[in-house]
């Protein structure tokens, strides 16, 4: 009988703009492997809340804790959380409000943040949600490297406005247990040589990274959205990560 002890559920949670739907080409990879894969749509980013530019990091959070417990998540039986670019502000929450419930996290392009860390300290005030910007806006800041054209129109037409407060709310951490959960930084538009270089020198957005006790780099050569662009090799990436065999 498989157990969730041999294959622990994977939380899939993606970054800003994106829903449960971002990841459904990896989830198809996932399932054939019959992994069992869960994936989230955070507060704020269900197109059909209506009081979605009201949610916040703490909502996030809360709503991610919630999905661990109903996946079965416990100290002895931990899960696994795959967090994909901005989900690792609500993601570095819970690994500092629950870490005894998750036996692994996987960040995707991404990696966990520091406290007092704000995503947008310079937004204003009144900016009750932040829509998707314009692809050569967007482009400035991530890789669009290994996009179809099929991917970047499916990405406009269900982006979902990111709410204000989760880019302005300051991310307070307090339990250095966190660090002790083991890591995989899974590095695409930034290779994982740079990246060490980076949390050695201190750099602001690597400062975590380097006081991570278990941390293992996987290189995975793409743009941004490596759940588009290679979806096949992103699943066999975190099903190694979860301690799975890979068939």
């Amino acid at each position: 009988m498989t157990t969730n002890e041999s294959n622990p559920p994977i939380i899939l949670i993606a970054g800003h703009w994106l829903g449960a739907w971002a990841w459904d080409e990896v989830l198809e990879h996932l399932t054939a492997a019959s992994r069992r894969a869960i994936p989230m749509t955070l507060p704020g980013l269900d197109e059909q809340d209506c009081g979605r530019a009201s949610r916040t990091l703490d909502d996030q959070a809360k709503a991610i804790g919630q999905t661990l417990l109903g996946a079965g998540a416990s100290e002895s039986v931990p899960v696994v959380i795959v967090a994909h670019s901005g989900a690792n502000a609500p993601v570095s929450l819970v690994l500092d409000r629950r870490p005894e419930l998750i036996r692994r996290v996987v960040w995707v392009d991404s990696g966990p943040v520091a406290s007092g860390s704000v995503f947008a300290p310079d937004a204003p005030e009144d900016l009750d949600e932040l829509s998707l910007p314009p692809f050569d806006v967007l482009g400035e800041q991530a890789s669009f490297e290994g996009l179809s054209t099929e991917a970047l129109q499916r990405f406009r037409a269900r982006a979902v406005p990111e709410p204000g407060l989760v880019l302005r709310q300051r991310v307070e951490l307090t339990n250095d247990a966190r660090l002790a959960v083991p890591t995989t930084l899974v590095c695409c538009s930034i290779p994982s040589a740079r990246i060490t270089e980076l949390a050695d020198a201190g750099h602001p957005m690597f400062a975590e990274v380097s006081r991570l006790e278990q941390v293992d780099f996987v290189d995975l050569p793409t743009g941004h959205w490596p759940m588009w662009s290679r979806p096949g090799d992103l699943a066999h990436i975190i099903t190694e990560a979860a301690g799975l065999p890979v068939g």
